[in-house]
C-alpha cells in the first residue's frame, strides 16, 4: 500500500457515518538516538472532518509562524483526530471503516 493513495479516503464510524477523509499518517521510530537508522512503524491515520489536504508541519503544537498560515491551518484542521492502527476494521481503496469502540486521539504532536 502507498501512502498517497489512501490520502482523502473516506473514513466512517461502525454505522456507516461519515466521520472524515485521510489527511495524513503517523510513524514511529523504534530506535534510541545513537542508532543512525531506524525502520518506522505506522501508528495510526490522521482523520480531518473537512479536508484531506496536509497541515503542512503545522500540527506540531508550539508552531506559530508564519502567524496567518498558522492560524488558518489550525482553523482548517479543527477537530482532526488519530485513529491508531488497531482501531481500523477495515481498509478498503473507497473506505476506511473503524471499529465500534475506537478512541479518537489528539492529533497535535508535541514541540
Amino acid at each position: 500500500m502507498i501512502l498517497n493513495d489512501v490520502l482523502g479516503t473516506r473514513v466512517v464510524d461502525s454505522n456507516g457515518e461519515l466521520l472524515g477523509q485521510i489527511s495524513d499518517a503517523r510513524f514511529a521510530l523504534d530506535a534510541t538516538p545513537t542508532q543512525p537508522l531506524s525502520r518506522a512503524r505506522l501508528v495510526g491515520i490522521i482523520v480531518s472532518p473537512r479536508t484531506a489536504t496536509s497541515f503542512l508541519g503545522f500540527e506540531r503544537q508550539g508552531m506559530t509562524q508564519p502567524w496567518p498560515v498558522a492560524q488558518f491551518m489550525r482553523w482548517w484542521h479543527r477537530g482532526s483526530f488519530l485513529v491508531l492502527w488497531e482501531d481500523i476494521a477495515m481498509m478498503g481503496s473507497q473506505e476506511v471503516v473503524l471499529r465500534p469502540d475506537f478512541v479518537a486521539y489528539e492529533s497535535g504532536l508535541p514541540r
